[in-house]
């Protein structure tokens, strides 16, 4: 018997690997919960780095996530568990995961040209302020060693530093 679950674990971790960063108990405690999919939140935290929660319709879709520090990103779609084991529908959150961040990361690099650096900072979640900056600044400091070289780069620094 101990076999055959082992084997049924190991089947159900082949399909999503982030499954192996869970205990026996743990995994079996989400799959006996199929039907029930917002029984999993206990358990993202350990399956998803930077996922603490994620956001449900009524209908139990799933239409953002939530880090840690309560810092929302919305899905691009929504992730709809009906009817699909819980190991299709959690890959399903790990590629939108990634897709989500990669569009707001986008968002928040072209709005950057937008409006001032200080309202930027408040409008985008932390993650995409410290990327989106280290892209403009490459930018910036690319077209500082093109354009003038070394006095290039030094008026580039007083400018960064007034």
């Amino acid at each position: 018997m101990q076999k055959g679950l082992a084997d049924y674990l190991e089947k159900k971790r082949s399909v999503f690997a982030r499954f192996y960063f869970l205990s026996n108990d743990e995994l079996l405690e989400i799959l006996s919960q199929t039907k029930e999919v917002r029984n999993v939140r206990p358990h993202l935290r350990k399956v998803f780095e930077a996922i603490a929660d994620l956001e449900f319709a009524p209908d139990d879709t799933m239409w953002a996530m939530i880090s840690a520090e309560s810092e929302k990103v919305n899905f691009v779609k929504k992730i709809d568990p009906k009817d699909r084991n819980v190991e299709y529908w959690m890959g399903d959150v790990e590629k939108m995961m990634t897709t989500s961040v990669r569009s707001v990361l986008h968002k928040s690099i072209e709005d950057y040209l937008e409006r001032p650096r200080t309202e930027w900072v408040k409008l985008h979640a932390g993650m995409c302020v410290l990327n989106g900056s280290q892209v403009h600044w490459t930018y910036d400091v690319d077209k500082a060693i093109r354009e003038g070289g070394v006095p290039g780069v030094q008026k580039y620094l007083e400018e960064l530093n007034s």
